[in-house]
């Protein structure tokens, strides 16, 4: 600082960490590819200090930008200043400005979530509807790296795969992160050269919340072990998401290659699984995205490596072993759902019936040789018909055959799993079956030389899985 006049070097270092601060959001956007030319971006604003400075630094440098403030009603007062607040921010450098107001406590109770959960799945939201509504490329929210390693530590502490060590994206789908880079202490050195106003939630100091307890117990212990605690926590993120880059794709190649997609499932080679039994963490990697946990990760093994039937059930999905593979499913039918069909178009109101119609059976007509097309005699069908779950008892005539055979054998026969078994629907006329849907007719309901008129249905290929209609 040459030449600079000592009483000015105060000044001098204030201004240079201004300049510093933008050059260096500048910078972070570019390297990031955050925002493209002539992109829109929408400022997500709750009036902290945080996205008032966000908001400030989008305005210095003259992006297109629109505000976004949510009430969410839980500090009553308190909360409408801050939208005030916000309001007038935008007013004041003529900015679009959104609002909204939320009855969040009464949401989460309704939905079952907690408060902080409710007001996150709202604004966003929300966000998304304002974005699409008023041509915004994008949604701006004002993370910064402390909220970063908060998140790292408060992943680490309930326990985490790779990706919960990598910490937040500057973008992720439509949403941007452009003060990643910036400090808790660099935001306030900002906001108190620049005099921004904003406000403070008190809720904020209340270690009750984890995030807080982390911010306001655990780091200033780390800090004292090491000062740059920050810095060296985000290298880390960095590190971990280089890490979580090379295991995704190798866990990638690894499912394509012992994994294949069947309609509404995926099913698994057993015996390829089970050269993996000695390592647990490419197994849970490969489960992951079906729910498996560190917890339900034992259970999982004990499948894979036990007698066709086990299963183990996760937040999101059924695992099944079926003889040489496993089965994951997304999908169940609980409920013990029946369809009236009055007449052969209302057989469509079934989900997994494409079409029906009535056809001439003449000398020139070629039976459909697909499981997926029942074609039977409408002189031998009665309505009302009715589409239901099969059930144990359950028999009919296998076309082709004229003996009798429960339904639970025939399956059996099929080598049918446990989930086809589940999610088999039957049609069936005056109290005998007609066409297992989807597989095959009834003996007693096929085409003769004296049939003059067929009724052709066509059930979905894809699914033996059927949600029912409410």
């Amino acid at each position: 600082m040459k030449g600079i006049p000592y009483k000015d070097t105060f000044f001098y270092f204030c201004n240079s960490m201004l300049h510093n601060m933008i050059d260096e959001f500048k910078k972070f956007i570019s390297e990031n590819n955050i925002i493209k030319p002539g992109d829109r971006i929408l400022l997500a604003v709750s009036g902290g200090i945080d996205s008032m400075v966000m908001a400030h630094l989008f305005h210095q440098l003259d992006f297109k930008i629109g505000i976004a403030h949510c009430n969410f009603s839980l500090r009553g007062s308190e909360s409408d200043k801050d939208e005030e607040l916000v309001s007038k921010f935008a007013s004041d450098h003529n900015i679009p400005f959104y609002t909204t107001r939320f009855e969040t406590k009464s949401f989460a109770k309704k939905n079952r979530l907690s408060v902080q959960m409710a007001a996150r799945d709202l604004r966003y939201n929300w966000f998304e509807e304002i974005r699409m509504k008023n041509g915004y490329d994008s949604i701006s929210v004002a993370h910064n790296l402390n909220d970063n390693i908060e998140t790292l530590l408060i992943n680490l502490t309930r326990g985490t795969g790779l990706a919960g060590m990598t910490g937040m994206k500057p973008v992720s789908n439509r949403i941007i992160r452009p003060l990643l880079f910036a400090t808790r202490q660099d935001i306030l050195t900002y906001h108190n050269q620049y005099k921004i106003i904003f406000r403070e939630d008190r809720s904020n100091a209340d270690t009750v919340y984890t995030r807080n307890k982390i911010r306001h117990l655990v780091i200033p212990v780390l800090k004292e072990i090491n000062p740059s605690i920050e810095t060296t926590l985000n290298e880390t993120a960095e590190r971990f998401s280089g890490f979580n880059e090379i295991v995704s794709e190798y866990i990638s190649q690894l499912k394509e290659s012992i994994s294949e997609e069947k309609d509404q499932f995926i099913t698994f080679n057993i015996s390829q699984l089970k050269t993996f039994l000695h390592n647990k963490i490419i197994l849970f990697e490969l489960f992951k995205p079906y729910g498996i946990t560190n917890a339900l990760l034992m259970g999982l093994m004990k499948v894979i490596e036990g007698e066709t039937g086990g299963q183990i059930i996760t937040d999101t999905h059924r695992i099944i072993k079926n003889r040489k593979e496993i089965i994951v499913s997304g999908e169940e039918i609980h409920e013990d759902v029946s369809y009236t069909i009055k007449n052969e178009q209302e057989l469509c109101i079934f989900p997994g019936i494409s079409s029906a119609r009535n056809v001439r059976i003449t000398d020139t007509f070629e039976i459909p040789y697909d499981s997926h097309i029942a074609c039977i005699d409408s002189q031998k069908v009665k309505f009302p018909m009715i589409i239901r779950k099969w059930k144990a008892g359950d028999y009919f005539y296998p076309l082709g055959m004229k003996q009798k055979k429960k339904l639970s054998d025939y399956f059996v026969d099929k080598k049918y799993s446990r989930f086809d078994k589940e999610n088999i629907f039957i049609l069936e006329s005056d109290g005998k079956i007609a066409w297992i849907i989807g597989d095959r007719i009834d003996d007693r309901f096929k085409i003769t030389g004296s049939t003059k008129k067929g009724l052709l249905i066509k059930s979905k290929r894809k699914a033996l899985v059927i949600k029912p209609v409410k």
